[in-house]
């Protein structure tokens, strides 16, 4: 009995032991579970912070999204007004340059036309005033000849008009001669 009691003391006092270390470990692991079940709390509550964060960006997000797309849209819509009022401009800007286009070679076949009625102007003219010139040469030779002649001409004439003028006034000599020696004659009695 007494070793039996002795044995079950022992268990017992074992059994306490285990118990006390068991209860230790609990206390360990409750002190533990502490720390974790705070750190949980810490954890939840950041993880709720930061849903509600996390909630409210993506609600920033969405208004931003929802403005960048009402942007874009104005944006797009302002680009295709511009676009379809420089695509205007440009039909008129192609058409005015197909006009210019067109007047510039009207222009070009007009001044083609020009310069060639020019050149055969000027041909014209200088062959016209190749013969005026040649005639006014041949003209002025004539005139310079018949200015040559006229001067021989005329100093034949003067001096043939002063023979005649000598023999004029030789002639009213010998007239005077004769009317003097006729009024002598006629003077003379016997002559009659």
């Amino acid at each position: 009995g007494v070793f039996l009691y002795n044995h079950l003391q022992q268990k017992v006092r074992n059994a306490e032991a285990l118990a006390q270390k068991y209860k230790q470990q609990q206390e360990a692991l409750s002190a533990q579970l502490q720390v974790v079940y705070e750190h949980r709390s810490r954890l939840e509550r950041s993880l709720q912070k930061e849903r509600g964060e996390h909630k409210k960006t993506k609600e920033d997000f969405l208004v931003y999204k929802l403005e960048a797309q009402e942007a874009l849209n104005k944006e797009k819509q302002d680009s295709m007004n511009r676009y379809g009022a420089l695509s205007s401009q440009h039909k008129i800007l192609k058409n005015q340059h197909d006009d210019v286009k067109k007047q510039l070679l009207d222009l070009q076949l007009q001044h083609n036309s020009l310069k060639l009625e020019h050149r055969k102007a000027v041909e014209s003219h200088s062959q016209k005033y190749a013969q005026l010139q040649q005639e006014k040469d041949s003209e002025v030779t004539n005139l310079q000849d018949t200015v040559f002649k006229l001067r021989e001409e005329s100093k034949l004439l003067r001096k043939a008009h002063q023979e005649v003028h000598s023999q004029l006034l030789n002639a009213q000599a010998q007239m005077e001669e004769f009317r003097q020696l006729k009024e002598a004659l006629q003077k003379m009695p016997g002559f009659r």
